[in-house]
């Protein structure tokens, strides 16, 4: 039996990739990513606080109608009380809804990745023509809005289809966080270029954890802990990308909040063996180094 291969990247397996270091000589990079969300009201696609494949009611509308009004804004606080830079993946159609938002991460010189122009649909389903317009749009409101385009995008749902990547690179990005196939970056084939995938995890993320996994928030916080000791601890032979993704309406709320609070404080405190720094910085370090340093393509 023959497997469908997609071709997008070579197999470069850990231990046989070129060494580096991340600025400072540092060797485990740490990254804050954030999801900013919008959805339909009783219509589209949009998670449940209770019951998995709930159909849109009100009620979790408003549910995650809280991240926005309230949660971000705990969240925010948080960052700033720990000295910490963010990277918000958003959907055009939310800073354009909300510009107090858009405000804030001004304020804080944060990153903006590009997600969708709702999370009340998804691109992989769509053909070739309409996934393009999909992403021309979002890219339209997000140079509307902030002013310039973003290098980066997440689809939301994490979805791509077959032709995705290639329709990024044509558009414009730089780096997508789409595949969580490794801790460090690599290199993604398109059918004109490349990009690259920057590390993005989908374990060490609050909504497949606490939402469709149904797990405790006490068990989130432990998995940050382990995550980072233990990369911690392997960085000290391979550079590293360590990532904790996280959305207001799942993380924002106080008892989570908390928690997560003290998982952070756990990581900084070795905050001097860290670079703190956004997906979008890790992808500028990386596209600096010589071509052959980072893998795939």
């Amino acid at each position: 039996m023959e497997l469908r291969h997609h071709d997008r990247y070579d197999y470069i397996p850990l231990p046989e990739r070129t060494d580096y270091t991340w600025p400072g000589g540092k060797r485990l990079a740490l990254c804050v990513c954030n999801n900013l969300e919008i959805f339909g009201y009783r219509e589209g696609l949009g998670s449940d606080s209770a019951v998995l494949n709930a159909p849109q009611t009100h009620r979790n509308f408003a549910w995650r109608d809280y991240g926005n009004r309230v949660g971000q804004w705990y969240l925010f606080d948080l960052l700033d009380e720990l000295g910490l830079p963010a990277s918000h993946n958003s959907n055009s159609g939310l800073l354009r809804a909300y510009p107090q938002l858009l405000e804030r991460i001004r304020q804080r010189g944060d990153e903006v990745v590009g997600h969708g122009r709702t999370n009340g649909e998804r691109q992989d389903v769509l053909d070739e023509a309409s996934e393009r317009q999909l992403i021309a749009e979002a890219t339209a409101e997000f140079i509307e809005t902030l002013g310039y385009q973003p290098k980066g995008w997440m689809g939301p749902y994490f979805a791509q289809s077959e032709v995705t990547l290639d329709l990024l690179e044509e558009a414009g990005y730089k780096f997508m966080l789409d595949w969580p196939a490794d801790d460090q970056p690599f290199w993604m084939r398109t059918r004109a270029g490349r990009i690259m995938s920057v590390p993005y995890s989908v374990e060490l993320n609050d909504s497949p954890s606490l939402v469709f996994r149904q797990e405790s928030m006490m068990s989130f916080e432990r998995m940050i802990v382990d995550q980072f000791d233990e990369m911690l601890h392997q960085s000290a032979k391979y550079p590293l990308v360590f990532t904790v993704v996280l959305h207001p309406f799942v993380i924002g709320h106080p008892y989570r909040l908390r928690a997560l609070r003290r998982a952070l404080q756990h990581v900084l405190a070795h905050r001097d063996d860290l670079w703190i720094t956004t997906v979008g910085g890790v992808h500028d370090y990386c596209a600096s180094l010589p071509d052959g340093v980072i893998p795939g393509a």
